[in-house]
């Protein structure tokens, strides 16, 4: 699966919209949508679209940092837990776990998140109202709907079985 599609899958796994920026960084490379002019000048952005998962994580125990909205800066550390035999590979990717719900776009990154919950368990806080409708109304943050991420995950379109 080439990283633009892992990149697909992150995000319905998290629950966001892809309206930010995104970058895959693994021993000082650099991947993403090459066609984006909003990185930085003079760091070189390898493109997403022609690189396969299975070829920046090698091993097990391997891993990377997937970056989402830089604004933000979301940062996930990715580890290759365990390799599969192609034969016994699924041929989308399939969530087995999840805690907790995923922070809205644009809440500010871990330091606005951890604002966001401190407010949004608060009906009378003064930011309540605005917070919770910035959430979309209600929040439960200990939620997360494993079927529904994989519904979701079972419906989009990915490229054929690499092999790994």
């Amino acid at each position: 699966m080439p990283l633009c599609c892992f990149h697909d899958a992150i995000q319905a796994v998290m629950g966001w919209t892809d309206s930010h920026l995104h970058q895959f960084e693994k021993d000082g490379k650099y991947w993403g949508d090459s066609q984006n002019r909003e990185f930085e000048d003079d760091i070189e952005i390898i493109d997403e679209s022609k690189v396969p998962v299975g070829k920046v994580l090698l091993t097990e125990d391997d891993s990377m940092v997937y970056v989402y909205d830089f604004g933000d800066d979301w940062r996930h550390h990715v580890v290759l837990e365990r390799i599969i035999p192609a034969a016994a590979t699924p041929t989308q990717p399939l969530c087995l776990a999840g805690e907790r719900r995923c922070p809205p776009e644009d809440v500010g990154g871990p330091f606005g998140y951890e604002e966001f919950l401190e407010v949004i368990f608060q009906p009378g806080h003064d930011e309540f109202e605005h917070f919770r409708g910035w959430a979309g109304g209600q929040f439960h943050a200990e939620e997360f709907k494993l079927k529904a991420v994989n519904k979701l995950l079972g419906r989009m379109r990915w490229p054929a079985n690499q092999g790994r």
